[in-house]
């Protein structure tokens, strides 16, 4: 295992004290361009140590699983251009052939969890796409597999909500509204979806979290954020350009992997870049609100 995983010593020097916030990668490798994946991968990392916790972003270099990315590989992978995006079904692929990689949400929990790290933070999940129940992202397999607590802002919105929340249940996976009724949709603060508990503090989700694993039960937790309200968008807004996106990828037979990156793009172009720094500030967000859970994390486990 230890030729596979790499811990760099001042992640392993945290990783006792539970004080560790998981990042992911595909946002450097697959969700923004160069100078500002970046940017905002060193961001994220500033976030969680201004809480006092130690960030960890994830991500492959030459076949190995780095987890806590220094920054020349956070620059090697942010300024790549043949990193693979890395989910549970990739991990054999990249490493036996020495690939640069971005972790996705299930690559993510996978490798945070191997390294004794039970808090990452993200923008959002994957799910159930639109118009087709067969169309499900490997993210929700593995938050009902492993035990962590993932800070998001829902699932990205392009997706089938309702159904991505019907999914969620019957994985057992609890989801969690903090400080919120509602579970986001991720540019938007609302969805009219409800949320399984609400919680206020980040006490509430580690008391929930702890009682969850003491029974035995390996699936995460859920804790969905809305995104900050300077920055959100209007929801009918949202459903509306996403709506005409999907149209045009229907018309261009744009599917599988290619689809999300095609989608979030146009909403990008249709919002005239308000869904990208909506983008940016509830990732920010999240990863502050998972180091101030993480900090609580390591004072009562």
């Amino acid at each position: 295992m230890t030729l596979l995983f790499q811990i760099p010593s001042h992640v392993q020097a945290h990783l006792p004290a539970n004080d560790v916030v998981a990042l992911e990668s595909t946002v450097i490798t697959h969700g923004l361009p160069y100078p500002q994946n970046e940017e905002i991968a060193i961001a994220l990392e500033n976030e969680v140590l201004q809480e006092g916790c130690q960030p960890a972003t994830v991500g492959m270099i030459a076949g190995q699983i780095i987890v806590g990315l220094d920054s020349d590989q956070l620059h090697q992978l942010a300024t790549g251009k043949a990193a693979r995006k890395i989910s549970q079904r990739d991990f054999g692929i990249a490493i036996a052939n020495r690939l640069d990689g971005g972790t996705t949400v299930a690559g993510t929990i996978i490798a945070a969890h191997h390294a004794g790290i039970h808090v990452f933070a993200t923008g959002g999940i994957g799910g159930v796409h639109r118009g087709s129940i067969f169309d499900v992202s490997a993210d929700l397999e593995i938050l009902s597999k492993y035990p962590m607590i993932v800070v998001c802002a829902g699932a990205k919105s392009i997706l089938d909500l309702p159904a991505t929340l019907e999914r969620l249940e019957t994985l057992g996976v609890p989801v969690l509204g903090y400080q919120t009724d509602e579970f986001p949709a991720f540019y938007s603060t609302t969805s009219g979806l409800g949320v399984d508990k609400r919680v206020d503090s980040p006490e509430e989700v580690v008391r929930i979290a702890k009682r969850h694993w003491e029974l035995g039960i390996q699936s995460s937790l859920l804790v969905v954020v809305p995104p900050p309200a300077e920055s959100a968008l209007p929801y009918d807004e949202v459903e509306t350009h996403i709506q005409a996106a999907v149209h045009e990828a229907e018309q261009q037979h744009i599917h599988g992997a290619r689809l999300t990156p095609f989608l979030l793009e146009k909403m990008n172009h249709l919002t005239s870049g308000k869904s990208m720094r909506a983008n940016l500030a509830l990732l920010k967000n999240n990863a502050r609100v998972a180091a101030m859970i993480a900090k609580v994390f390591s004072q009562v486990v």
